[in-house]
C-alpha cells in the first residue's frame, strides 16, 4: 500500500452494499486508498436448523480475508482501533445507530450512502417507500453523518430511474450499483479536500419508517395502481397478502388488469369478479382491477392461480378481506 493512501473502514450489513464494497476492495491497492476493515452485524441464526450464518457483507470480508468487526453495537474498542488505524469511514445499510465517538473516530470523517435524493425519504425504508409512492426517479445521496437521522450536509447524488416493472429486488440492485460512480467522483475530492457540501433544506424533509409485517396486508380500497406499487415495494419483505376465512393467502405475481370487461362494478372493493385459468383472479379495487397470478396458502407452495384454484376454491362474488393502508411517509419530522 502506498504510504500516502487513505485507510478506509466500511460499515454495512446488506446485499445492497456489495458493489460499493467490491469497488473499495478491488480498486484500492492501485489507487489513493485502501480498505483496511469492515464493520458488520454479528452472524445470526437462520433457517430450520437455526445455525449461525453471516450476512452478505461479513461473508465477503471472510472470503477475502479482510479484517472484520462484528460487535452487537459499536464500542470503545472499535473507536480506539479506528482512531489508530483508519483515516475515513463509509456507511451503507449497516443497521445500528452510530454515536458521536464513532462518527468522529476518523480524521477525515464518516460518510453515508443514502438510497434517496435527500431531504426526501429520510429514514429506514427509502427504496421501498419510493416504490410504494409510485415514484419514477430516485437515487443515492452522499452525505455527512450527524446525530439527527439523515440530516447531514450532502455533496453528490446519483440518479436512478424507476421502471414500472421494477420491484424492491431490482431497484435495490440499481441503487447498489449507483454507489460506484458516486465513489469514483467523491474519493479523489475527499483526498484533496475539494468536495463542496450543501446543507439540506429542512422544510422539504420527509421521513419513511421501518417496515413491519402488516404493511403487506393489501388494502383493496386503494386504486389498482396503488396496490400494484405497494406489491412491488414489499416484494422482498413482508410480501403481499390478504385474508380468506381466517387464513393468510400470500401473493406472488400480480398485475393491473387492463383487459376489456363487462363486470357489474357496483360492488365492494375486494370482490372476486372472475376466476378462470385464462384470466387468473380478477379483483375489484377502489379504482380499477387487479389480476392475481400467483397465490400461496399457509404451509403450501406458491402456485399459479389456475393450479391454486384447483385445491383452494375462491368463488366469484366473494369479497377478500384486506386491511387499511399503512402510511410509510411523514413530513418535516412529524
Amino acid at each position: 500500500m502506498n504510504k500516502n493512501s487513505h485507510k478506509i473502514v466500511f460499515f454495512g450489513s446488506d446485499l445492497i452494499c456489495l458493489p460499493c464494497l467490491q469497488y473499495l476492495h478491488r480498486q484500492g491497492d492501485a489507487s489513493c486508498w485502501k480498505l483496511v476493515a469492515i464493520v458488520s452485524q454479528p452472524d445470526r441464526k437462520k433457517g430450520r436448523g437455526q445455525s449461525l450464518k453471516p450476512n452478505p457483507v461479513s461473508e465477503y470480508a471472510k472470503l477475502n480475508n479482510i479484517k472484520l468487526f462484528q460487535p452487537e453495537k459499536p464500542d470503545d474498542l472499535l473507536v480506539q482501533w479506528m482512531r489508530d488505524q483508519a483515516d475515513l469511514s463509509f456507511v451503507m445499510a449497516y443497521g445500528h445507530f452510530l454515536n458521536k465517538a464513532i462518527r468522529e473516530a476518523c480524521p477525515l470523517g464518516m460518510f453515508n450512502f443514502h438510497g434517496s435524493e435527500l431531504p426526501k425519504f429520510r429514514g429506514a425504508s427509502p427504496i421501498e417507500t419510493a416504490l410504494a409512492s409510485g415514484e419514477s426517479v430516485t437515487g443515492v445521496t452522499f452525505m455527512k453523518i450527524e446525530h439527527k437521522m439523515d440530516a447531514g450536509a450532502v455533496a453528490d447524488y446519483e440518479e436512478v430511474q424507476i421502471l414500472k416493472e421494477d420491484t424492491a429486488i431490482s431497484l435495490r440492485s440499481k441503487i447498489g450499483d449507483a454507489v460506484v460512480p458516486l465513489l469514483k467522483r467523491v474519493l479523489p475530492k475527499l483526498s484533496d479536500g475539494s468536495l463542496i457540501w450543501e446543507e439540506q433544506l429542512e422544510s422539504n424533509a420527509t421521513y419513511c419508517r421501518k417496515l413491519n409485517k402488516m404493511d403487506g396486508l393489501i388494502d383493496f380500497n386503494l386504486s389498482a395502481e396503488n396496490i400494484f406499487d405497494r406489491w412491488r415495494a414489499f416484494y422482498i419483505w413482508p410480501g403481499s397478502f390478504f385474508y380468506h376465512k381466517d387464513q393468510i393467502i400470500k401473493l406472488g405475481a400480480i398485475e393491473i388488469y387492463k383487459g376489456s370487461h363487462d363486470f357489474n362494478l357496483g360492488l365492494p372493493a375486494g370482490t372476486i369478479l372472475k376466476n378462470d385459468k385464462n384470466n387468473g383472479l380478477i379483483i375489484l379495487t377502489g379504482k380499477g382491477l387487479v389480476r392475481l397470478l400467483e397465490l400461496q396458502r399457509p404451509s403450501g407452495r406458491m402456485l399459479s392461480a389456475d393450479i391454486f384454484l384447483l385445491g383452494y376454491p375462491l368463488a366469484v362474488g366473494e369479497c377478500l378481506i384486506g386491511g387499511t393502508r399503512s402510511t410509510l411517509l411523514s413530513h418535516h419530522g412529524k
